[in-house]
């Protein structure tokens, strides 16, 4: 079992949904990564990540859905990219990337609870 925190903590990570609108290969990336464009809603705006999610997506498949993200933690340069939010997911049993998501349909920029 991992630290027990403070729900006080928890309310620090500003995990918000939003949806990708572009995707596209990260070549220049150590492992196999896309770099994507998502819409948090109007208050967070426009961010970028990068994912590595090549596994279980294509990037055909990619705009168009819905993604959690962290938009509260700094920036990171990763080689010549700046990634401005953290886009969560879970490792499968080989260690490959499943995206967060809502089950439904929610509107960009909603916080999760």
């Amino acid at each position: 079992m991992s630290d027990v925190i403070e729900f006080s903590d928890f309310e620090r990570v500003d995990i918000r949904v939003g949806t990708i609108i572009e995707a596209e290969v990260f070549p220049e990336a150590r492992k196999p990564a896309y770099k994507l464009k998502i819409d948090f809603g109007p208050e967070i705006g426009i961010k970028k990540s990068s994912a590595q999610i090549t596994v279980h997506y294509k990037l055909a498949d990619l705009v168009g859905r819905q993604v959690l993200g962290v938009v509260n933690f700094p920036p990171r340069q990763i080689g010549p990219f700046r990634s401005e939010v953290l886009t969560l997911g879970f490792a499968d049993e080989e260690g490959a990337i499943v995206l967060a998501a809502a089950d439904k349909p929610v509107p960009n920029g909603r916080r999760l609870m």
